[in-house]
């Protein structure tokens, strides 16, 4: 179970985990198995956790004033879950986080954390190439989302995410870009032909 972690850290790092650093991310991380549409975070909790998922499907979203679910984020295996704002500003989250299809994760509280980050310097390393890589994938949706049209929206989302289209349905695809789904279903058509 940690072993699909700690190949995850050595390979997002140059600096390989040692024995004893492996260690300690087996006795920091703690299994959790979620049902499916059991929730790892609601809206207005506290964030306490971060989940790096091994196994399931989850999602990130919020529900508006109307009941309708609008999607921020889709994690598979090998992604990380969590509220980050609720986490380091200790405020309730405005996102729902549940399970889509059944999980298996490993959480860790932001304290246990970064007491590890002060211990292994890979994680350190890691943590940054990922904030790195979530800034531009942000940047990137959020500029898609401005000025694409849907075409080009689902266009770029199946290039760069050709597994989320296997595991998520379209109406939770259509959310995510920001479409409806008659209008996704329009363009996965156009896109065949």
């Amino acid at each position: 179970m940690h072993q699909q972690l700690i190949n995850y850290i050595n390979s997002h790092s140059t600096l390989p985990l040692t024995g004893v650093e492996e260690e300690l991310i087996v006795a920091g991380f703690q299994y959790k198995r979620l049902r499916k549409r059991q929730y790892f975070l609601q809206q207005g909790d506290v964030c306490k956790y971060t989940g790096f998922i091994v196994k399931g499907a989850m999602r990130q979203y919020t529900v508006d004033e109307k009941g309708v679910e609008h999607i921020v984020h889709l994690f598979i295996e090998n992604y990380w879950a969590t509220d980050r704002e609720s986490m380091i500003m200790l405020t309730p989250s405005a996102y729902n986080i549940d399970a889509w299809e059944e999980a298996e994760i490993l959480t860790i509280t932001r304290a246990d954390m970064l007491d590890l980050m002060n211990k292994i310097p890979a994680l350190v390393e890691m943590i940054l190439l990922m904030d790195e890589r979530n800034a531009i994938a942000n940047q990137r949706r959020l500029s898609s989302t401005i000025s694409s049209t849907a075409e080009k929206r689902y266009e770029e989302f199946s290039i760069h995410h050709p597994q989320f289209i296997q595991r998520f349905p379209q109406h939770i695809i259509a959310s995510y870009l920001g479409i409806t789904k008659e209008t996704l279903s329009r363009v996965r058509k156009q896109s065949v032909r």
